[in-house]
């Protein structure tokens, strides 16, 4: 399997707080996905689920999620916001990064371009039920081709791609408003909007600072209500 070995894979930009914070998702499964974790069963030996997200060793509280583990978190962000437990489809997604033939599948773009049809058939050769319901919610058969269910496929028009296949920007989920994108190139990976480019902590330090959406409106030209989607999301994360 093929890794290609640039600052998408290797640079640490994220802690675990702030990529489940940009994708919407609660702190403790962001961990899960990227940490793994180990359930206890009443008898017998417990489960063990590795890691499904890329992180890379640090500190605590440290940033650990690279960017591509950003975008790995995205799909999973689709498959939880379709309803579908991970724990269902774990056995699917190591299939898929098989059968496509490289690392980091669910950051690849093949997995927009064919992974519905792979996770179809696999639906259908699969005996664990559990497996296959969750996959019925995740692709479809539409005009005779199977496709990602429209949720799923909202989220991975989020992503886009290099020229190598991976993801290089994804604009995050948890902005109902505004237009957060995070691309390693910019910011240092750090989220921006999409409207003049600046950074989104930048405009909130000035907010905690006291000044006014309406101010910072007309300093930055981002509308209003997009600052305050972002002050939102801030308030998300601080809460968490």
């Amino acid at each position: 399997m093929t890794q290609p070995p640039d600052e998408r894979f290797s640079v640490p930009l994220y802690t675990l707080r702030e990529a489940a914070t940009h994708l919407g998702v609660p702190g403790q499964t962001f961990s899960r996905w990227a940490r793994g974790y180990t359930a206890p069963r009443p008898s017998g030996k417990p489960t063990v689920s590795p890691p499904v997200v890329t992180s890379l060793r640090g500190e605590p509280g440290r940033p650990v999620v690279p960017f591509v583990g950003l975008a790995e978190g995205m799909v999973l962000a689709a498959i939880r916001r379709a309803g579908v437990p991970l724990q269902r489809i774990r056995p699917a997604l190591a299939a898929l990064e098989r059968e496509l033939g490289v690392a980091h599948a669910l950051a690849s773009e093949r997995l927009y371009t064919d992974g519905a049809e792979l996770l179809y058939d696999y639906a259908g050769t699969t005996s664990d039920e559990d497996v296959r319901e969750g996959l019925q919610n995740l692709v479809v058969a539409r005009s005779g081709q199977r496709v990602f269910a429209e949720v799923v496929a909202a989220y991975l028009r989020r992503i886009s791609y290099a020229d190598d296949g991976w993801a290089m920007r994804v604009e995050l989920p948890a902005y109902h408003v505004a237009t957060v994108l995070a691309d390693p190139r910019v910011n240092f990976g750090q989220p921006y909007f999409a409207i003049g480019g600046v950074r989104v902590e930048d405009v909130l330090d000035r907010w905690h600072a006291g000044e006014s959406w309406d101010e910072l409106a007309g300093d930055y030209g981002i509308p209003a209500r997009e600052i305050e989607d972002a002050v939102r999301v801030s308030k998300q994360r601080a809460a968490a």
